[in-house]
């Protein structure tokens, strides 16, 4: 049998990339086909069909993606931003060993704005700012590493990433619509593009949300992933404190502006939907 990771999934027909060659090919009917996704190790028989799948260190259900090594929030002034999204992407990601990069992609249009979220979030994760229309794009050529996807509302620019990194249209480009002030969907299926040896980058649909059911935490685990309130938890009277009231030195830190209000704010409903969900 030969190895083989899956590039690109359509329909019935998966196109695997081998030591030796890319070939389009099938699995075999004992595999349920819908359980295969791009970014799979994949074992070939001698008739080049797919027979086994190697375990996945982590999982995207929706867009379909396995066996992420980093994931690239991209945000952009336009559409509006959705920060509740992006922390929960972050969260998923600080759950599954995914490194999350934030992508502060349009600065051509508002830069200041780029600068004002970079400032929220660059002791969080590593942030990149930058324009897929000039060369700055290219700062995150050098961040590729192992399988890294792009994430992010749609419109927000994530197809232009792809085809300017490229430098050809490879993605087709989201557009965005004034009326109801959110991104069109463009792309459909998901597909890793290469760039150099071992390494990919696959453009996915837009995310308008991420099931909080895919995060697997107690509410009260989530403060441990928020690390700007480490610090200022020890100031907290009680241990246990999960920094939503009484005698909180977190708290305290977003009164004094310390602390950003807008995570703070995407903390407490992240603990509230979370409690919810784990009560049913």
């Amino acid at each position: 049998m030969r190895e083989g990771l899956v590039l690109k999934k359509q329909a019935d027909l998966f196109t695997v990339e081998t030591k030796d060659e890319t070939l389009d090919t099938v699995a075999r009917k004992v595999l349920k086909k819908d359980g295969i996704f791009v970014g799979d190790r994949v074992f070939l028989d001698d008739d080049n069909a797919i027979c086994k799948i190697k375990p996945r260190k982590n999982i995207l259900i929706r867009p379909p993606v396995a066996n992420i090594d980093r994931m690239f929030v991209v945000i952009a002034p336009v559409p509006k931003p959705d920060l509740y999204t992006v922390d929960k992407l972050v969260l998923f990601c600080r759950l599954n060993g995914i490194e999350p990069v934030i992508c502060l992609n349009k600065k051509d249009l508002d830069e200041e704005f780029c600068k004002k979220i970079e400032k929220i979030y660059n002791k969080i994760a590593k942030t990149v700012i930058f324009s897929s229309f000039d060369d700055s794009v290219q700062k995150l050529k050098r961040l590729i590493k192992g399988i890294c996807v792009l994430a992010g509302q749609s419109a927000v620019g994530k197809s232009s990433i792809i085809n300017a990194l490229k430098g050809e249209v490879l993605a087709k480009v989201d557009t965005f619509s004034k009326k109801i002030e959110r991104g069109k969907q463009t792309t459909r299926t998901v597909q890793l593009f290469e760039f150099g040896k071992d390494n990919y980058l696959a453009d996915t649909a837009g995310f308008s949300k991420l099931d909080e059911r895919l995060l697997d935490v107690k509410e009260t685990e989530i403060k441990s992933y928020y690390p700007e309130f480490l610090t200022y938890a020890q100031m907290c009277k009680y241990k246990s404190c999960v920094h939503l009231s009484g005698d909180c030195g977190v708290l305290q830190a977003v009164k004094d502006g310390i602390i950003s209000k807008e995570r703070y704010q995407n903390y407490v409903k992240l603990y509230e939907t979370v409690k919810n969900i784990k009560k049913y």
